[in-house]
């Protein structure tokens, strides 16, 4: 993870990234989200107040964290300026139906204690959520026990911790740690993939759902996924934590599903609003066809969703009542102009990297 970020990521961002970049790419993003059936998300990136407009102009649901981070960064300079970035950012979605707001601590190893304790504030006086990676490899909990504390402790003795919590990837924990997480109704969300293509480790699903825990799905970001594709990511997270349980009961399909949607809402804090087909709640739904021979016979549909990939699949969806995909097709989205954009994107980015 640390070379990924330090050698690549970090040194490509400083360069490329821009309002523009953030506009263009959050577009890419929402259309491949859509074509493979996903009616809401959870992004943490630069420029959130683009994001949001973004997400707005094109009826996408959405939870925009915005980033806090000791060091400058293209959205701010430090932690504090982060803050008030996002204390104004929030202000102003503050009524938007679509769109909700979260604090973005990035990491623990990237933000102090100072911050934290000043978020953990902010939390509990505006009820705005909390989003932070955690515990991602064994050289991030192995440096801060340097310092005398896991990072989970260390959040726990900052006042940090607690059900409007998000606390991502989470694949080095021990007892204590799950019983902390349990005690404070953290959620956690558990991208299988990106941790399995960074060698960061698994996740404990099981025994997180034993303990009680909330676990949610994500992709985290394509740069460390190369896909949006949440029904690929509920196959690998559905067989991976068998393998990691050593039990082939262990996260079955259904509950593979939950953690794919209502746990999702969950987590966000949304889950009045959608996660479920429940009369009263947002028409977020989605439509699959399952006639097609690759999915052919159906026994069971519900394992046929979870083990087969089903994102060339999905037909039609629905977003607060709005189609955005019928028949395959995005309604309010010039794919044609979309992978202009990309191409354009790919070959600046190539052509500046070949140039360093």
């Amino acid at each position: 993870l640390m070379t990924w970020l330090q050698e690549h990521i970090w040194p490509a961002e400083s360069i490329w990234v821009s309002p523009d970049f953030v506009r263009d790419g959050t577009r890419l993003a929402i259309a491949e989200m859509l074509r493979s059936g996903t009616t809401c998300f959870s992004d943490m990136y630069f420029y959130p107040d683009i994001a949001a407009e973004t997400v707005t102009e094109l009826n996408m649901r959405a939870q925009i964290c915005c980033p806090i981070l000791d060091f400058p960064t293209p959205w701010a300079k430090d932690a504090d300026e982060g803050i008030h970035k996002a204390l104004k950012v929030n202000a102003a979605q503050r009524h938007n139906p679509l769109v909700k707001i979260a604090f973005g601590p990035h990491a623990p190893y990237t933000v102090s204690d100072e911050p934290l304790r000043k978020l953990a504030s902010l939390q509990e006086e505006l009820q705005i959520p909390i989003q932070m990676h955690l515990h991602e490899t064994a050289f991030e909990v192995t440096e801060a026990e340097k310092q005398g504390l896991r990072p989970i402790a260390r959040l726990e003795q900052l006042g940090i911790l607690g059900p409007h919590f998000q606390a991502v990837h989470v694949t080095q924990a021990n007892a204590e740690d799950l019983l902390t997480l349990a005690r404070y109704d953290v959620k956690v969300v558990h991208c299988p993939e990106s941790n399995l293509k960074l060698a960061s480790g698994f996740c404990p699903v099981d025994k997180m759902q034993k303990a009680g825990i909330t676990v949610a799905l994500g992709t985290d970001g394509a740069a460390s996924n190369n896909d949006l594709d949440l029904f690929g990511e509920m196959q690998t997270a559905a067989q991976l934590a068998k393998a990691v349980a050593g039990d082939a009961a262990a996260v079955p399909a259904f509950e593979a599903i939950r953690m794919a949607t209502l746990n999702g809402a969950i987590t966000l804090g949304i889950d009045d609003i959608t996660g479920s087909l429940v009369k009263g709640k947002a028409a977020d739904i989605i439509a699959i066809d399952m006639s097609r021979l690759e999915t052919l016979p159906v026994y069971n549909p519900v394992s046929q969703l979870v083990y087969t990939r089903m994102a060339d699949k999905v037909k039609h969806v629905w977003v607060n009542g709005k189609i955005l995909v019928r028949d395959g097709i995005l309604t309010q989205i010039d794919t044609e102009k979309l992978k202009q954009q990309a191409r354009q994107w790919g070959e600046k980015i190539r052509a500046g990297d070949s140039h360093d």
